[in-house]
């Protein structure tokens, strides 16, 4: 089993930033891509962003422009930099990682971390 795990969340003011990590565990032998994902309450999980091992990128459209992914092949973790922060913003954000630890490719997520940007 891969374990992936998060850090970086907190509380922040409006405008601010963040920078969450996301490091998977020794035992991966390849990453396809890998991304983040964000839940606020009453609301469904949805992407934020994602980054193949080739570095293509892709981003949801409320956070284009203030976001940026980054993928560290060699440590096994992906970056999340958040700027302009905004009360929306707020949320549960979840690292996904398509990953192989040798046999075949397959979806795994972290715990959670908690993100909450105060107006």
């Amino acid at each position: 089993q891969v374990q992936l795990v998060e850090t970086g969340g907190g509380l922040v003011q409006a405008g601010g930033s963040l920078r969450l990590s996301c490091t998977g565990s020794r035992n991966i032998f390849s990453i396809n891509a890998m991304g983040w994902y964000r839940q606020a309450p009453g609301k469904q999980r949805e992407l934020v962003a994602t980054i193949t091992s080739g570095s293509t990128t892709n981003y949801a459209d409320t956070v284009k422009g203030r976001f940026t992914i980054s993928l560290d092949n060699a440590r096994n973790t992906v970056y999340l930099q958040m700027n302009s922060l905004k009360p929306e913003d707020t949320a549960v954000y979840y690292c996904n990682g398509h990953i192989s630890t040798g046999l075949r490719y397959r979806d795994y997520w972290g715990q959670g971390t908690q993100v909450t940007v105060s107006s």
